[in-house]
């Protein structure tokens, strides 16, 4: 793949910014994904918010019953991905 940001990406991506609401989101994740899938996006993002307070990985790893595999991958993505995680940390920090 030359770019992962393929166009059905895209529109994906824009459903999502259609949506107003949390039950609005909820709704559509579970109509998306499966149940394992949700479950797993719901513990990346927990590990990406502990990584953020300065947590341990074995500790993280601990906690969320994770290998400290899952925890390092994150915790990459989380410094030199794209910045999804740092965006969404801050925003919801502002909260």
């Amino acid at each position: 793949m030359t770019t992962w940001k393929t166009p059905q990406l895209k529109k994906l991506a824009r459903a999502f910014l259609s949506l107003k609401t949390e039950e609005e989101l909820l709704n559509f994740l579970r109509d998306l994904c499966t149940l394992d899938e949700l479950e797993e996006f719901g513990a990346r993002w927990e590990i990406a918010q502990m990584l953020a307070k300065g947590d341990s990985y074995r500790s993280i790893a601990q906690k969320t019953k994770v290998s400290t595999t899952t925890v390092t991958r994150i915790a990459l993505w989380l410094e030199h991905g794209e910045g999804g995680y740092e965006a969404a940390l801050a925003k919801v920090k502002k909260k």
